[in-house]
Parts: structure tokens; C-alpha cells; sequence
């Protein structure tokens, strides 16, 4: 089975950095999945009148409001078909914002064959659609950057209640460790949320065991 990012970036693909490659090609037959663990060197949020908005999200695993600074995270990647036939890779961050809480960002990718673009579903039901576009810096890099939002109902999300995500993740050579960036604004309010950090990882060959079930979604949205 060829990776969501393999079809979203077609030839661009072989520009990624080699570990890069590794890492987006799983595909549930090569590798069935990427587990990668590190720490945010920081987690943090915009204004004051965020803080509502970003707990609204903690229940279904979308945002949180939670900040700081050296917090250990985990990331899982793992490949599969869904119920409705889509390649699909899972992003799962888990992160240890305090010593007894945990705060999960939830989402699955599907390449979507009929419209040729990568969305992005986010929270535990799939609560949001968003489009991906990806891409390919000079440096190697992953970039990502979010565009259209559809709620369930295939309705877009009104702008005041979006944000533009930008991801960054690259391979540190020096440090043997990959790296990452994300940051998410509104186009009105300013900066929301964002986090900077590293991570190594494992991979979880195919006929070790099945994907787990703690990491797919409990519903899955057909609308593409």
C-alpha cells in the first residue's frame, strides 16, 4: 500500500531527507507503524481569551490549555485502511503536562482519491475535516499547511472559529533526533497554540501485533 504522504506529495516525495522518508512511508505493510517519543522544549498558547476556546477541545482531544517547558510527549503513526477504504495514517500526541495529567491531540489522515488532496481528521469522532497541503522544503523538510475546515456535516467552519495551521518537521542530523514545530493562528485573533520539541523513534513491524485500538478514532466520517 503506497503512504498518505507518498500520494499527497508524488514526486516531491524523494526530495524528504532519508529519515524523513522512513518515517512517511509507512504504510501498514513495510512498517505498520512509528512511535516516536521526546519532549517539547515548549508548549504554549495566545492570549488570555484563548484559554475558553482551547479547553473547549480537551474533552474530545482536538486542544488543551495547558503550557510550559520541557514536556514529555509521545507521537503515534500508525498505518491502516479504514472502514471505508482510504489509506489512513493516525497522529496521536500524548503530553505529560503535569505529573498526573495527560492531554492527547488526536488526529487521522486520509488521502482522499477522489478529490486528490490529504485531510486531516481531527478529535476522537472525527469532529473536523481539514485539507492539507504539503510540500517539500529546500532543507528536505515536511511542511504542512492547513486550508479548508468542514464540520460532520460537510458544512465549513466559520473563520472566527479556525486557525491556520503551520507544521515544520525535520531531521537534526547533528542530534540524531527529528524536530518539530507547529504553530496555529486566526486570521482575527492572532496566535492560538503552538509547540516546538524533538523526538526518536521505533518502528512497529506489521505482524507484531494490530494497530491499537487507542489510537483510532471512535467514529469515522465519510464526507471527504
Amino acid at each position: 500500500m503506497t503512504s498518505v504522504f507518498q500520494h499527497a506529495l508524488g514526486a516531491d516525495f524523494d526530495r524528504l531527507h532519508p529519515q524523513l522518508r522512513r518515517r512517511f512511508a509507512v504504510d501498514g505493510e513495510s512498517d505498520l507503524g512509528c512511535v516516536g517519543t521526546g519532549v517539547m522544549d515548549r508548549v504554549w498558547r495566545g492570549a488570555a481569551f484563548t484559554g475558553p476556546f482551547l479547553r473547549l477541545g480537551v474533552l474530545r482531544h482536538i486542544l488543551f490549555p495547558e503550557t510550559g517547558r520541557q514536556i514529555p510527549f509521545t507521537i503515534e503513526n500508525y498505518a491502516y485502511t479504514d472502514s471505508y477504504g482510504r489509506p489512513t495514517l493516525t497522529f496521536v500526541r500524548t503530553f505529560q503536562v503535569a505529573p498526573h495529567r495527560r492531554r492527547r491531540f488526536d488526529a487521522t489522515m486520509v488521502w482522499s482519491a477522489r478529490r486528490g488532496v490529504l485531510v486531516d481528521y481531527l478529535g476522537t469522532h472525527q469532529h473536523l475535516a481539514v485539507d492539507l497541503h504539503v510540500a517539500v522544503d529546500s532543507a528536505g523538510a515536511l511542511t504542512i499547511r492547513s486550508g479548508l475546515q468542514r464540520f460532520p456535516n460537510g458544512l465549513p467552519c466559520p473563520g472566527l472559529l479556525t486557525g491556520e495551521a503551520r507544521l515544520r518537521e525535520w531531521y537534526d542530523q547533528r542530534a540524531d533526533r527529528f524536530r518539530i514545530e507547529v504553530r496555529v493562528v486566526n486570521r482575527r485573533f492572532g496566535p492560538l497554540f503552538g509547540y516546538t520539541g524533538s523526538f526518536m523513534t521505533r518502528y512497529v513491524e506489521p505482524d507484531r501485533a494490530p494497530v491499537p485500538a487507542a489510537v483510532r478514532p471512535l467514529r469515522e466520517n465519510p464526507r471527504e
